[in-house]
């Protein structure tokens, strides 16, 4: 049988910090499955999941753990995938000026209606036709069978309205 652990890191960003935990992952037979990873403001940050046979997984954990005392590192068993349940994936796409408390509006209104956030990447980037800052968020969300999916729409229309931007939702 084989374990799944999810690995978070976080470290000063230099060459090699992939390499060094591909190599220990690759040590111990584990197959590295997904991951995301960032340069942000001169740190490395990553998520990824790891597939490691059983009696191999208490060595892995502790031989990334003995990687560096710069790296960061949390590690956790990752949860049976089929005891989820039944959902569907949409997509949610968000322009608009930049300012605070956009995710946190959006993020309280999926919440409330018992959707959960699977995906978020966001951005700021500079408006084309001014120097003010454009706020862009992509997101999956994980929206549970039993959710209308007419009041989500509705929801996020409302908060377009209220927050200025635009937001587009498509149900894959």
């Amino acid at each position: 049988m084989t374990t799944n652990l999810v690995l978070t890191v976080i470290a000063d960003d230099k060459p090699g910090l992939v390499e060094s935990l591909a190599q220990v992952i690759a040590s111990n037979s584990g197959n590295w499955l997904e991951s995301s990873m960032s340069q942000l403001a001169g740190k490395f940050a990553g998520i990824l999941r790891v597939s490691v046979k059983d009696e191999r997984v208490e060595t892995l954990i502790k031989e990334l753990n003995e990687l560096s005392p710069e790296l960061k590192l949390v590690i956790e068993k990752a949860a049976d995938a089929s005891l989820a349940q039944p959902s569907r994936m949409v997509e949610l796409s968000l322009v608009g000026n930049d300012r605070p408390g956009i995710i946190k509006e959006i993020s309280a209104a999926v919440s409330a209606l018992g959707i959960n956030v699977e995906r978020l990447n966001t951005q700021c980037t500079p408006a084309p036709m001014s120097s003010d800052a454009l706020f862009k968020a992509k997101a999956t969300l994980e929206v549970p069978e039993q959710v209308a999916l007419e009041a989500l729409q509705d929801k996020l229309e409302e908060l377009a309205d209220d927050l200025i931007v635009e937001i587009q939702v498509v149900v894959r």
